[in-house]
């Protein structure tokens, strides 16, 4: 093997705080004892997890959670505007339409990108991740995980989609003596986005390498070392 897992190490990290201390041995993935009691962090008192409990499970119910809400929120309006000219209803890529007719084409990428691009990147590469690991498949695990970190980081600056679309698609349509309401189209994306994160976050990358781990060859004297 050309590495050595923390887990294979006789190591465990805590999920709060990340202190990584020694584990007891009937937590090993190897072995399907149940420890006698629940380990718990030495400097915060946490309870501890060699994996995080059900991770692919509540990815996959997050993320097609997500994914039945993403229709909607491009669909539905993400504005409703009530003026003395009447009402207007506008969804996202109203917006995008608009900007780009206008002459505004790079407010129209702006816009895709952030607000129809970018949601569905994050659902398809989860779905991969997710779908990859629960096969157990030790494909590429460097660059899954580099995708992950991407998706995890991106995650942080999604609640700035939501902002995109309130503030752009008001200008679009927006006139003097106006009502402008949230429209159904915008709550659904919030949704989405928070969705997304949550499944972001309950994904454990080091299940891929999991599975990597329990495909490489190993040395032939190897197993009288095997935890």
């Amino acid at each position: 093997m050309k590495y050595l897992s923390a887990a294979r190490a006789g190591l465990i990290g805590c999920h709060a705080c990340g202190h990584v201390q020694a584990r007891a041995a009937s937590t090993s993935p190897h072995r399907s004892a149940a420890p006698a009691r629940p380990r718990h962090c030495e400097r915060c008192g946490a309870t501890l997890h060699l994996r995080t409990p059900d991770s692919i499970s509540r990815t996959w119910a997050l993320l097609i959670a997500a994914a039945i809400l993403y229709i909607p929120a491009n669909l539905l309006p993400v504005l409703h505007t009530t003026s003395l000219f009447g009402n207007e209803d506008d969804t996202i890529m109203s917006g995008v339409v608009y900007f780009w007719v206008s002459g505004d084409w790079p407010l129209a990428v702006i816009v895709f990108v952030a607000s129809i691009l970018v949601p569905m990147l994050k659902l398809s590469v989860l779905a991969l991740l997710a779908w990859t690991t629960q096969r157990r498949s030790d494909w590429r695990p460097l660059e899954r995980t580099k995708l992950y970190r991407i998706v995890e980081r991106i995650g942080r600056w999604s609640m700035l989609d939501v902002f995109v679309i309130t503030l752009t698609v008001a200008l679009v349509r927006f006139k003097s003596l106006a009502v402008i309401t949230a429209g159904w189209g915008a709550l659904a994306f919030a949704c989405v986005v928070v969705l997304t994160m949550l499944a972001a976050l309950q994904f454990d990358p080091r299940l891929i390498w999991d599975c990597a781990d329990a495909r490489a060859p190993r040395a032939p004297n190897s197993g009288r070392h095997h935890d």
